[in-house]
Formats: structure tokens, sequence, C-alpha cells
């Protein structure tokens, strides 16, 4: 490999774990700051936490949401063109038609919008003793997968917190080519310790790529207290990069060709027995 497209293969990908307050304006100004400093340090692609401008909760999405586009997507905008990045924005409470959705923009490097995905797989659960939350009461799921393609590294698949759970979706993100999964999300403190490492090193084993979560950084006075540790994940199923509770931006080398390596060693993607079994997607990935 030539000296050119060893140093294509590889680009450098950040991850703010940023601490979300009630304060809209705030979130956003810090969320702009971090971002600037995340490119400055050689960042070519940013990742923001799942309601990165409002908090998490039931009782706050109405409060928070917004339509696309609207403020908070002005400034991701203006913050993907800024700094020439581009910027995976986390989630916010999405206003639409009377309904509310949990959703991720995606912005070029020009600051134009490259995809919304709206969270397909509700987070509706109910541990006994510990903690049940029901994001149906409010919002209704997306109906679309979604990637994108940036200009020189590679194919990007999105999903949002409870998305991570359901491996056929990375599955199919990962046949249609893609070698990084991002997912912004806000895992609490029962499942957190659990599985919110376990999930992402298993979703990127599984599929020999990347993948990359955000969380919002831990407030214990919250009413939702998320768990943090943002991390990066290799094909190997290591973690390559990972915060603590506070606001912090991680970093991590994405390197395709060490992707490749990993593929050609343990070929699982031309191993597969299709005449046995398939895992298929009713519609087409939105890109």
């Amino acid at each position: 490999m030539s000296a050119v497209a060893k140093a294509m293969s590889k680009f450098r990908l950040a991850v703010v774990q940023l601490h979300v307050t009630s304060v809209k304006a705030d979130n956003l100004r810090r969320a702009r700051g971090l971002v600037k400093e995340a490119a400055g340090r050689g960042s070519q692609l940013v990742l923001l936490p799942e309601c990165f401008n409002s908090p998490y909760g039931t009782s706050f999405f109405s409060q928070y949401a917004e339509r696309i586009p609207g403020e908070s997507t002005q400034l991701l905008s203006e913050t993907a063109k800024e700094n020439q990045v581009y910027l995976v924005g986390g989630s916010i409470p999405e206003e639409d038609g009377g309904k509310l959705y949990n959703s991720c923009t995606v912005f070029g490097p020009d600051g134009e919008l490259l995809l919304k995905h709206r969270k397909i797989h509700l987070f509706d659960i109910d541990v006994p003793g510990k903690i049940r939350f029901q994001e149906s009461e409010t919002l209704s799921p997306g109906d679309r997968l979604s990637t994108f393609q940036t200009r020189t590294f590679c194919k990007v698949g999105v999903g949002i917190c409870y998305d991570m759970r359901f491996a056929e979706l990375a599955q199919l993100y990962s046949r249609s080519g893609c070698q990084l999964l991002v997912y912004p999300g806000a895992f609490n403190m029962t499942t957190g310790p659990a599985h919110w490492e376990l999930l992402q090193r298993a979703r990127a084993l599984d599929n020999q790529l990347y993948v990359a979560t955000a969380s919002p950084a831990r407030d214990e006075t919250s009413s939702y207290v998320a768990w943090g540790h943002s991390s990066v994940v290799n094909p190997w199923g290591d973690v390559i990069s990972k915060a603590g509770a506070e606001e912090a931006v991680i970093y991590a080398d994405v390197d395709l060709q060490y992707l490749a390596d990993i593929r050609q060693q343990i070929p699982v993607t031309t191993q597969r027995r299709d005449d046995l079994y398939a895992v298929t997607s009713l519609q087409g990935a939105a890109s």
C-alpha cells in the first residue's frame, strides 16, 4: 500500500460526552465549543450524545421539541461548516405533524444535512425494583434505516441508544457496506454497567467494524441518571477509547486497513450460509 493510500485509510473520530443541563442555550453553546476543540485536535468526524440539547425524560420531550430545521440543527449545520467536520448531532426531541420523535441529524463539512435518523426502537422497559421507562408514552418510532457516505473514508450507519440492542440492524448496516456504526445513547445506572460496553463490543465483533457511542455525562441530580462511559470499539472487539462519568471528549483513530485485515484473517463475511438463513431489510436505508 502506498503512503498516500495508507494515510487515507485512517481518520480521527471524536466523541463528545456533554454535561447536559436544563438550559438549552448553554447545552448548544458548550456543544459548539467542544466540537471546535475536537476539530482542533484533528478530528474529521465528531459524535454528540443522545438528547444533547435537553434533559432526557418523557416529561421533557414536548417542552424541548423543535422542528427540523430549527434552532439546534441550525447550530449543528453552522458548527460542522465552521470546523469542516462530519457532525453526527447526537439526538434532539423533534416535533413533526403533531408527533414527537427522538431524532439524529448528520451534517457534512459543508454544513449540508446528510440525513435524519428517527430512533427506530423505542425504549420501553420495566426492570422491577430498578427502572421503568416508556418512551412510547410520548414518542413515535422512526421507520427508516439510516446511513451516510463520507467523501474520503467510509460509509457510516446510525442508530440511537436502544437501537443498539437489535443485532439485525447492525448486520444490515454492515452488509450495506458500513465500516463504522455510531450510536448516541443514554444508558442508565441499571442497564449501563451491565450492558453498555457489552453491546458495543458485540456489535463490533459480530460485524467486524468500528462502533462509537456517545452518552451524556453523568449528573447525579437529574431525574434520569446517564451511565456515561462513551466509547469506541474496534473490529477485534477491543475498547480503544473510553470516557469516565464526567464531561469529556475522547478520540480514536479509525484504521480501515486494520478492519480489512481482520475481515481477511477471520472471513465470516464470506462464510455465511446464505442458503440456510438471511437477515433482510424490508426497506432501503435512507442516505
